[in-house]
């Protein structure tokens, strides 16, 4: 009986621990740079970030094994002093599957060059959302829970609100810091112009139309794959508002960058005369990207 009783506490326990799970990260600390030959504790620094991201609970709800949300923290070093302090340039990656697909759909691709921190071989990360502990823990915090957001935002209409406030506490933790990349003067493309577009009224459209993309265009293709690139088409043009409001403006640009491709490959299927309306659509909202729209002439 008391065998049985311990199984059952062991089970709970464990049933626990992998609920507390929301993210399913992978992570790759890279260092072709660094002139050594002991690599100990880029590894350490490798285990430690991604056991504070997946061991972490991230999300209000209960998320399940099936339901973690696939990303990617890949940190180049770039400069090391041989000691705790680090400059590196981390790329965080999301993806989030596509209903009755083998598809999985890219939500973020940001580069993030303004990173410096400090990590001594071995340390445990440590983070509270009510002060600044690290930059380090901070930064990934800040961008695991945009991870957060923009998923639940291509689920649920403005799903990713309490997620998007979650990012702007640790943004405003951080101004205390010396730290790049948390300060509106430190350039227009940083942390905290993510997370001011995200909480801006002025983007609220783009939040909408994450919501439009994936729920009514991307999970309706499975069914009937032309509905879903109409439903596309008919949301583009609010695209087209957002860059005149701020050029260069941080949300858009993050957006983008993950969907530039994809929004490419959708509409290469489609009619002679949705090819076209498209890549005027695209070229007007994305110039910076017009050459890789041109060749939906093709």
């Amino acid at each position: 009986m008391i065998k049985k009783l311990l199984w059952f506490v062991l089970v709970s326990v464990m049933s626990v621990t992998a609920s507390a799970q929301d993210l399913n990260a992978r992570v790759e600390v890279l260092s072709p740079k660094i002139a050594t030959t002991n690599k100990r504790i880029f590894n350490s620094l490798q285990t430690a970030m991604r056991e504070f991201l997946n061991g972490r609970k991230w999300s209000a709800d209960a998320i399940q094994p099936q339901e973690k949300i696939d990303c990617s923290f890949i940190l180049t070093i770039t400069a090391w002093d041989n000691g705790t302090s680090f400059s590196g340039e981390l790329q965080i990656q999301s993806t989030r599957p596509v209903y009755n697909a083998s598809y999985n759909t890219p939500l973020l691709s940001i580069n993030d060059r303004d990173f410096d921190f400090s990590y001594t071989e071995g340390q445990t990360i440590d983070f509270n959302n009510q002060t600044f502990e690290s930059n380090l823990s901070s930064v990934m915090a800040f961008y695991a829970y945009m991870i957060m957001a923009f998923d639940y935002d291509s689920f649920s209409r403005f799903g990713g609100t309490a997620y998007y406030a979650n990012a702007q506490t640790v943004v405003i933790n951080a101004q205390s810091s010396s730290y790049k990349g948390w300060k509106a003067f430190d350039n227009n493309t940083n942390r905290y112009w993510l997370s001011e577009n995200t909480i801006n009224k002025t983007y609220i459209p783009l939040r909408e139309f994450l919501y439009t993309y994936h729920r009514l265009g991307l999970d309706a293709m499975a069914d009937n794959a032309a509905n879903g690139r109409k439903a596309i088409l008919s949301a583009l043009p609010v695209l087209t508002q957002l860059d005149r409001v701020r050029v260069g403006a941080t949300l858009p640009t993050v957006f983008f960058s993950a969907k530039r491709s994809e929004l490419v490959a959708i509409f290469a299927k489609a009619s002679p005369q949705e090819k076209v309306q498209a890549m005027n659509i695209l070229n007007q909202a994305d110039p910076a990207n017009g050459t890789l729209y041109q060749t939906l002439q093709q």
